[in-house]
């Protein structure tokens, strides 16, 4: 089953009890355009609707799996300097709302990493239950580059997933590890050779698809209960600390510098 009327960027399908969707941008990395996020809730009630779907798997379309949002499209009002026309709802959700969809979903969730994974892009990674990677994955916080805060719920789900020390270093940094290293800390699950990646998320997709699905449901439940926390107050920092970044001297430095293809020059202004 392939979901009608979704956005071209985003590939849904169904089969055997398994769900996957692709990110469908491979010429541009699969970097997230609005259009993408917006019509991730329109998955998400499919996902949680259909008591056909046991399991979700997300990965994206050529060689990489994300490379965050795009920043032409994304940024360029900001670039610019326009004002940006906002209505109500634009005001009060969160800089990354987007990443609530995948979070809500209650069925387990695999996230097949098959390439780059930066950004936004490592959110939706983290926001899956389980990552399995592909040996040619690339990892990388990689928002202090642009003069900018993790954001999609990277400040939550970050230092829950490799611990305080090493979710700071990766996000002071901005350094790009591979995928033996993102295994070495716990940022991934599992790396495998990149040509057996499905296979191999198949073959736990499926695995898991055949189990108990009411208690399965409930043990993630369960188990996410008992780790505390409140990803949706997460949410509400970034938005602020992300928002009071884009008025930075230095995130229109660095947005620039991207577009020059040079390094930017950092002001602390």
């Amino acid at each position: 089953m392939v979901l009608q009327n979704l956005t071209d960027e985003l590939i849904y399908t169904v089969k055997d009890g398994i769900a996957t969707l692709t990110l469908n941008r491979p010429d541009n990395l699969n970097a997230g355009t609005t259009t993408m996020y917006n019509a991730l809730d329109r998955v998400a009630d499919e996902v949680c609707g259909d008591d056909q779907v046991k399991v979700l798997v997300l990965t994206g379309a050529g060689r990489a799996f994300c490379a965050g949002s795009d920043a032409k499209e994304r940024l360029q009002a900001r670039i610019k300097g326009e004002k940006l026309e906002k209505t109500r709802k634009d005001m009060v959700q969160p800089v990354g709302f987007f990443g609530k969809a995948l979070y809500r979903i209650t069925k387990p969730t695999i996230a097949a990493v098959n390439g780059i994974c930066v950004g936004g892009g490592l959110s939706f990674a983290l926001l899956c239950d389980i990552r399995i990677a592909s040996d040619k994955a690339r990892f990388g916080a990689v928002w202090v580059n642009r003069g900018l805060v993790p954001d999609v719920g990277a400040t939550y789900l970050l230092p829950r997933t490799i611990g305080m020390d090493r979710a700071l270093e990766l996000c002071y940094t901005g350094e790009i590890i591979d995928a033996k290293e993102a295994e070495r800390i716990g940022l991934v699950t599992r790396v495998v050779p990149h040509d057996d990646l499905m296979n191999v998320v198949d073959q736990l997709a499926s695995k898991i698809a055949k189990g108990p699905s009411v208690a399965i449901e409930l043990m993630k439940r369960g188990i996410y209960r008992a780790v505390g926390g409140d990803y949706a107050a997460s949410l509400d920092f970034e938005s602020y600390a992300q928002n009071f970044c884009f008025q930075s001297e230095d995130f229109k430095e660095s947005v620039a510098a991207f577009m020059e293809k040079r390094d930017p020059r950092f002001q602390g202004k």
